[in-house]
This record gives structure tokens, sequence and C-alpha cells, in this order.
């Protein structure tokens, strides 16, 4: 093939617009739990997420999450175009394992943290935010 100003554009508008496709589909609040817990069972147990019921702006909505046997957390904001929210992960001289953030909610929602604990087993925890000026998309 030879190298014509043609070719050049073509080229270079073919890779902007590979470089603007996303690198990932869309997951399902579903999905991204069977992603995450392998396809297990999850209890209820050694886990405390805090998120507040009321948040006056969906774009900083703070949440703390929190386990003394955790190795692994992940959260998901189930009502948002892309639920996974953030993972954390706990090494084993963890003086700590809690973590707190501030995440953006497409609307009134649950936040679920599911836990993975030392011993494998998952555990989780939920809590209903009701935003009232919109978040991402709102």
């Amino acid at each position: 093939m030879e190298l014509t100003r043609r070719n050049a554009l073509l080229m270079g508008a073919s890779a902007f617009v590979v470089a603007g496709l996303p690198l990932q589909a869309a997951t399902t609040p579903e999905e991204a739990i069977a992603a995450f817990t392998g396809g297990a069972e999850i209890g209820e147990g050694d886990i405390t997420l805090t998120a507040p019921e009321i948040a006056e702006n969906g774009n900083t909505v703070p949440i703390e999450v929190a386990s003394e046997t955790a190795v692994e957390i992940m959260v998901l904001a189930l009502g948002n175009p892309t639920p996974p929210v953030a993972t954390f992960k706990f090494g084993k001289l963890a003086a700590s394992r809690a973590a707190s953030t501030r995440i953006r909610l497409a609307g009134t929602q649950d936040v679920v943290a599911i836990a993975k604990l030392e011993d494998g087993s998952f555990v989780q925890a939920a809590a209903t935010v009701k935003v009232t000026i919109g978040g991402c998309g709102g």
C-alpha cells in the first residue's frame, strides 16, 4: 500500500475512532457480583456500610465500608449505568480494613458492599440513598 495523503488521513481517522471506543462493555449488577464472587453464596455478617439516607447532591455521596476480616471489598451502585464503583484490597499487614470515598449516584438507589473474607466466604451490606439533586446523567 502506497502512503498517500488520503491513506494517511484515513488511517488517522480510523485510529481516532478506535481510541474512542470503550475498553469493556457495561455490566449488569448481577454480572459484576458473579465475577467478584465466582458464583459463591453471599451471606450477612462482618461488613459495615455507612452511607447517608438522603444525599443533597448525587455528584458527591460519602460512603464508608469496614470489615474486621475482609481481604477485598467491592462497592456497587445498583442504579448507575456502570454499577461497580470501587474495589478495595487489604493485605495481611493492613492496620485497618476500612475505606471511605465519595461516589456519584445517578438517582435514588441501593448501594451494596460485598466483602471477601479471609476464609473465602462472602458477606454483604446494603443501604438505600435518596438523592435530591441529580448526579451522573440526572
